[in-house]
């Protein structure tokens, strides 16, 4: 087990979070509160899951606390496609927003690789 703080791919969601909850009320503006809501939550499951993987011991916990923090992050980024898309965010702060998520995906991918090698070779011992 180790620390979340430790991992890069934490902090960078981490990081989107905190960017996200500060333009919230901007990205959606008034017009739908519960899409900005969803948002959000989206949004803060990707750290959460981060952090409840490096607490857990088990494989099969391992990759799917990631799986779902990698969903979580695929459906944040569709929230700030359809803000964009609905023309209720600056383009410019959304695809910076979009970006970010793109690159914590990145990283919950090759950590999802990882558990993966990890698991074919404890597999591989036994055999």
């Amino acid at each position: 087990m180790q620390n979340f703080k430790d991992l890069k791919a934490w902090d960078k969601a981490h990081q989107l979070i905190l960017q996200i909850y500060r333009e919230r009320k901007t990205i959606f503006k008034d017009k739908v509160y519960s899409l900005t809501n969803q948002l959000g939550r989206a949004a803060s499951s990707v750290p959460a899951n981060i952090a409840e993987w490096c607490g857990k011991n088990s494989q099969k916990d391992l990759e799917n606390l990631l799986n779902i923090a990698f969903g979580s992050g695929s459906e944040a980024g569709y929230f700030l496609l359809l803000a964009k898309d609905y023309e209720c965010h600056p383009s410019n702060q959304n695809v910076i927003l979009y970006d970010k998520v793109d690159e914590v995906e990145r990283m919950l991918t090759a950590l999802i690789y990882k558990v993966r090698i990890n698991k074919i070779q404890l597999l591989m011992r036994f055999i």
